[in-house]
Parts: C-alpha cells; sequence; structure tokens
C-alpha cells in the first residue's frame, strides 16, 4: 500500500493552510557539502562519532531522538533538520494537549531545527502535523515547521518501488537519506543498522536509547539496508559502520 496522496480521494482540511508553508526555499545554502544523517540504531553507542557528526555542515535526525547529556559523544548534538512522526506527537505528548510543555521542552534542544512532519501522507497525520505548527507559532518557538510536499511523498514512493522497496510505508530513515541526497554533495549516514549484533558479533539494542522494535510490517529494512548498501559501495554515499576514528 502506497501513501494516500496516490488516492484521488482529496484529504479534507476546512482551514486555509497556506499561510503555514515557507515563503521562500527554507535551505538559504543549499547545496551543503559534507552532511550527516544520523539514524538511530544501536550501533551508535560508543561509537564516539558525535564531533564527526557536529563537524558536518547540515545534520538530520529522525523523530525526535535524545542528544543530550553523554550519548551526545556518540550521536553529537547539532542539529539542522529532525523529523516528527505524528504517532510521537499522539503518543508521547498526548496530541500537545497536557503534555504541551515537555514536548516544547524536549525540542528545545535541537536549537534552530527544521520540524520536517508528513502533514499530508495520511489523513490521520494531519491534524497532529498542524498541531505542531500551531503550538510552535504561539508559544514563538526557534524551530520552524516544515511539511513533505504530497507529490514528493509519491514520488518518492514509486521511485523506491522501481527498486524494490514495495513495504506498505518508507521508513523515516530511507527518506531522510534520500532527501540528503538531493539537498548535499556528499552524505554520509550513522546509526543505520537494522541487525541484532554488531560486525564483531557484539549483541546491540535496536535503537541507542532504547530495544524498542519497529511494527512487523510496516517496513522492509532487509530491502532499504541493500539499496543503502549498493548506494555506499557506488560511492553515492558513505555507511559508517564502526567506531569513528578520534583526531
Amino acid at each position: 500500500m502506497s501513501y494516500e496522496v496516490e488516492s484521488k480521494k482529496e484529504i479534507p482540511i476546512k482551514e486555509n493552510i497556506f499561510h503555514m508553508f515557507p515563503a521562500s526555499q527554507p535551505f538559504v545554502e543549499y547545496p551543503y557539502n559534507q552532511c550527516a544523517v544520523v539514524g538511530n540504531g544501536g550501533i551508535l553507542n560508543n561509537s564516539l562519532c558525535g564531533a564527526e557528526i557536529d563537524k558536518s555542515d547540515f545534520v538530520f535526525r529522525c523523530n525526535l531522538p535524545p542528544i543530550t547529556g553523554n550519548i551526545s559523544k556518540d550521536v553529537g548534538s547539532k542539529t539542522n533538520l529532525v523529523t516528527i512522526n505524528p504517532s510521537i506527537i499522539i503518543q508521547k505528548y498526548g496530541n500537545l494537549k497536557e503534555k504541551k510543555a515537555i514536548f516544547l521542552e524536549d525540542i528545545a534542544t535541537y536549537g534552530d531545527a527544521f520540524l520536517l512532519l508528513p502533514a499530508f501522507s495520511y489523513r490521520a497525520n494531519t491534524g497532529s502535523s498542524f498541531k505542531v505548527y500551531y503550538t510552535l507559532k504561539e508559544s514563538k518557538a526557534r524551530q520552524k515547521v516544515l511539511f513533505f510536499h504530497p507529490k514528493y511523498l509519491k514520488h518518492l514512493d514509486l521511485f523506491w518501488r522501481t527498486k524494490g522497496v514495495t513495504a506498505y510505508r518508507l521508513s523515516t530513515g530511507l527518506m531522510i537519506a534520500s532527501i540528503a541526497l538531493e539537498l548535499c554533495e556528499n552524505v554520509k549516514l550513522y546509526g543505520f543498522w537494522p541487525f541484532s549484533k554488531t560486525v564483531e558479533d557484539t549483541p546491540i539494542n535496536h535503537h541507542y536509547y532504547d530495544n524498542k522494535l519497529p511494527k512487523r510490517g510496516f517496513h522492509q529494512m532487509p530491502k532499504e539496508y541493500s539499496q543503502m548498501l549498493q548506494l555506499h559501495m557506488k560511492g553515492i554515499l558513505q555507511l559508517q559502520f564502526s567506531k569513528c576514528e578520534i583526531a
């Protein structure tokens, strides 16, 4: 199943949404030279990649991961864009009702980063995504909200289907890696490792901050990772498989 944006039925929106959209190109220094796409894989623990990540010109992160405290030595702290899955807004932040203050406190750790949401991918995502926009606007937060263009989501889905990735939906990691390849001259991926053991056969958690496994049937992680490996072998991007070298 692909995104609802492919449906001929329009997603019903009762409000004027155009004032939410950027008036100009938000990525002012595009194309960026060196970009880091930081996944959330457990392989990041004890990787000491934080300093290398933070030296990048533009850093992408996925789904509001923790970056403060001792973990920053492994994952870095610089963030230029971070995605938010609308399910996080509903499940973790109570759809920004009683937990609005906690949400604002959490996103403050990302500085001036863009918050990217799939408001127009599925009907269920629209309301929560709009709530993020209005919450930030009302609180005069530093972060700015961006929405995936529905046609971009459609064509991204169709492109990866031609490569054999026919999952219910693409993973956030693959989507952000795709965006990085469009915005950056050089792309390096950290924390992309969908396995339970390292190359040295050491057991690792699924995420660097917990061991919660994804829902079955939503993504095709082996096929996605196979595509990333092919891009790595062709020199189109770099995958970091192990600890980073300390300069």
